[in-house]
């Protein structure tokens, strides 16, 4: 058994710039950031499973406005709110899945209970909610979903066939985290409401296992946020285990050369939070910020957004 226990969370990635963040709204990123690591923190720290804390993590950040995923996700092309989430175990390689589903309060709670509750890893629309009905999850009124800030977004390009990746300029709004338990177990967890006006029942990579999130004990746990289908076509969380697994490469390497090499060449623009079973930790992006926080052991909590 080890002792060592870390978490790693993002709330996002993109051109967040300093300019268009008010000191305000950048000291609320950051607290909530940090709120989602303790959550996940304590559940390691009194002996939680890596499952358990990147649930708990995600849905700090699901419950929180300032995110793209749960309560703070951004409208599609009809005005609705449509949600992705994906958990992974990496000591079984068990994992959930759930793609555009709506009025459910915690996604990636409803993802754990694809993996525990059928035989299957990835369920959608109308029948992930009859899944969600039958496990008594909270489901929540549109109202609950509505933020004014996310709306006019919506409401400047639904006329257009422009999909904006929330935020400012440029921002992939989703959520996500990895750890690892005392036990050297890892896990991962990933959340998202996609971009804004999407159409079509669009869906990224966010509830793709192996694109958004992967978790493998022999290797890595891997939670992506970026431009969706360019990280599902790089199967960018399955690249980085498997540069280790098969290369033989460190996390660092391994999560260096597929989003700041392989990705920059095909114009994927993002990042991701990554955990190995020694309890290194990479957050890495090759876009000018992405929210992220971190805590190892009973070091101090580390946000930060540029």
């Amino acid at each position: 058994m080890t002792n060592k226990i870390s978490i790693a969370v993002h709330g996002g990635a993109g051109t967040i710039s300093k300019k268009l963040l008010t000191e305000e709204r950048e000291s609320a990123y950051l607290k909530g950031l940090k709120l989602a690591v303790d959550a996940g923190h304590k559940i390691l720290k009194e002996g939680g499973t890596a499952l358990d804390a990147v649930e708990a993590a995600v849905v700090v950040l699901e419950n929180n406005t300032l995110f793209n995923a749960g309560k703070g996700s951004v409208f599609t092309n009809q005005g609705l709110h449509e949600m992705d989430a994906s958990i992974m175990e990496g000591k079984n390689l068990m994992a959930g899945a759930v793609a555009g589903v709506r009025n459910i309060k915690n996604p990636v709670v409803l993802s754990r209970k694809v993996m525990e509750e059928t035989e299957h890893v990835f369920l959608c629309g109308l029948g992930a909610e009859e899944l969600a009905h039958k496990c008594n999850l909270e489901f929540m009124s549109p109202d609950y979903f509505f933020d004014s800030f996310r709306h006019d977004q919506w409401i400047a390009i639904r006329d257009t066939e422009t999909t904006q990746l929330d935020h400012s300029d440029k921002k992939f709004g989703t959520v996500g985290a990895v750890a690892l338990d005392a036990n050297g177990n890892i896990a991962a967890a990933t959340s998202t409401g996609g971009m804004t006006n999407k159409r079509y029942n669009r869906i990224g990579d966010t509830p793709i296992i192996g694109a958004g999130t992967y978790a493998n004990n022999k290797t890595c746990a891997v939670s992506c946020t970026g431009h969706g289908e360019f990280f599902i076509r790089s199967v960018v969380a399955y690249d980085v285990s498997c540069l280790m697994e098969y290369k033989g490469y460190s996390l660092k390497d391994a999560c260096n050369e597929v989003v700041k090499n392989k990705l920059v060449k095909i114009g994927g623009e993002g990042g991701l939070i990554a955990v190995d079973t020694k309890g290194n930790l990479e957050l890495c992006f090759n876009s000018e910020g992405m929210y992220r926080g971190y805590k190892q052991n009973d070091e101090e909590a580390v946000c930060s957004i540029y």
